[in-house]
């Protein structure tokens, strides 16, 4: 028998205070800037601290890490170092994210070991920290099949198993590789799964997992006020050139479009870059070292348009995305509610604008439902370029051929840029330090410069090849 409860988004006010956590999680919270419940939080935290499994539903940006990490950590005897919680994750780029997040949330307590892993990296590490102990795992399914395989990893000690954006893993092909890994966990384990959508095939396919779950569900409909909307028109082979029509018009500093398969992708960014924009395609067909690349350069500025498949954008996290270009209306009413609510965030303004041929009409009107509000359609031929010419990433990466394993420290790149190289703080953007190698976005107008400068100068007493990414 599956409880529901009915979401009220209006509903955000509820205190931390009143949730049975200790005063130490309690304070932490209070740090981090975390005071009232989201709506997804108010009404699925008392249900996970009460040890019930849970279908929890709500849009990225809701919250929804913090509802279960909180029901994770507050668990966890950090004094046994036996795994007791997995959080399943579709992408390395979400897995990082959570890992980071329960790691924040995880400070009211000491000695709580998180450990992520995912694949695109060497596994030998893994198993060496795996054969230490962690409390918390979070991972992506094909990685922890890997480690099922080896007998490096135990998971019949967990007490918690959060399955996050699970439609997203069985529209990515892992449902085989889930149902191995959940079969590894302890029978008496609870079960919380996350997702942005729950279609009838995903809650056929997850019924298995779960005991007994409540159901909660926060509206994922985005207020006019956040999101301003437009559809146009189009016939299909004015596609491509309408998404440079709507670029040079609106001049938004990031976009993210989305192509309804691989080949639109490469297609639009090939045709976009020939343009003088600043473009990345985003698709499975890329290894993970292609996808680390132009994830970097998105988040960094120094791509302002990524063109990207539904499946490859699971996991992004870009918090000033300025538009969302539907290229293709989807099929999937509430993926289109999905795909725009990831502009529009904090106290921003977003702009989601949809291309829609003859064809997908049907589509069209099927949004216009489930919105429950007509959409707002807008004349294309109305739109002229804006001054300011061509519309150029503000930032360029300079891939420096050196890491973590190299010591290097955000801090190191820093000084050395701010030093030897004479820039301003303020010209210099986010500093992303890997393994092997580190990227660093540079303000575009003095990159040049600037990498001439870096190139002849020692960063931690050390010369280091360095390159400008492709694209830039």
């Amino acid at each position: 028998m599956i409880s529901f409860y009915a979401g009220n988004p209006t509903v955000s006010t509820s205190s931390f205070s009143t949730l049975a956590l200790t005063p130490a999680e309690l304070d932490n919270l209070e740090q981090l800037g975390y005071r009232d419940m989201t709506p997804i939080q108010a009404q699925s935290l008392p249900l996970i601290l009460a040890g019930q499994d849970l279908i929890a539903q709500a849009k990225t940006g809701s919250g929804k890490t913090a509802a279960f990490g909180l029901g994770v950590l507050h668990k966890i005897n950090p004094a046994d170092f036996a795994t007791q919680a997995l959080v399943l994750c579709p992408t390395r780029e979400l897995a990082d994210q959570v890992a980071n997040e329960l790691r924040r949330l995880a400070r009211s307590t000491s000695n709580v070991k998180i450990l992520t892993v995912c694949g695109g990296t060497p596994i030998r590490p893994q198993i060496e920290s795996l054969a230490r102990g962690a409390h918390v795992i979070v991972g992506t399914p094909g990685r922890l099949l890997d480690h099922i395989e080896r007998a490096s990893i135990d998971l019949s000690t967990i007490h918690t198993l959060v399955l996050d954006e699970a439609d997203r893993m069985v529209d990515m092909g892992f449902y085989d590789d889930i149902v191995t890994v959940v079969d590894a966990c302890a029978s008496t384990r609870q079960t919380l799964l996350f997702s942005a959508t729950y279609p009838a095939d995903i809650r056929r396919a997850s019924a298995r997992f779960l005991k007994k779950p409540a159901e909660v569900k926060v509206e994922s409909l985005h207020d006019a006020s956040e999101i301003e909307q437009h559809f146009y028109e189009i016939q299909p082979d004015s596609r491509n050139a309408a998404v440079t029509q709507l670029l040079e018009h609106f001049r938004p500093v990031s976009t993210l479009a989305f192509c309804n398969t691989k080949a639109q992708c490469e297609t639009l960014a090939t045709e976009l870059r020939a343009r003088g924009f600043s473009a990345l395609a985003l698709h499975g067909d890329l290894d993970q070292r292609e996808r680390e690349d132009v994830l970097v350069q998105f988040a960094n500025q120094s791509c302002s348009v990524l063109i990207a498949t539904d499946v490859a954008a699971r996991g992004l996290d870009i918090q000033t995305l300025e538009a969302v270009i539907n290229v293709d209306v989807t099929p999937d009413a509430e993926m289109h509610i999905h795909r725009i609510g990831r502009t529009g965030r904090g106290n921003e303004k977003g702009l989601a604008l949809s291309l829609c041929a003859p064809q997908e009409m049907r589509w069209a009107n099927l949004i216009e439902q489930y919105q429950g509000a007509p959409l707002v359609w807008s004349n294309l031929a109305a739109l002229k370029p804006a001054p300011g010419g061509r519309l150029r990433a503000p930032m360029v990466t300079l891939c420096i051929q050196g890491g973590k394993k190299d010591k290097l420290r955000p801090g190191d790149l820093l000084g050395a840029l701010t030093g030897d190289a004479g820039l301003t703080a303020t010209q210099v953007g986010k500093i992303n330090i890997l393994q092997f190698v580190s990227f660093v976005a540079l303000d575009r107008h003095i990159a040049k410069e600037a990498y001439a400068k870096l190139s002849n100068s020692n960063i931690k007493g050390r010369r280091f090849r360095m390159r400008f990414m492709p694209g830039n």
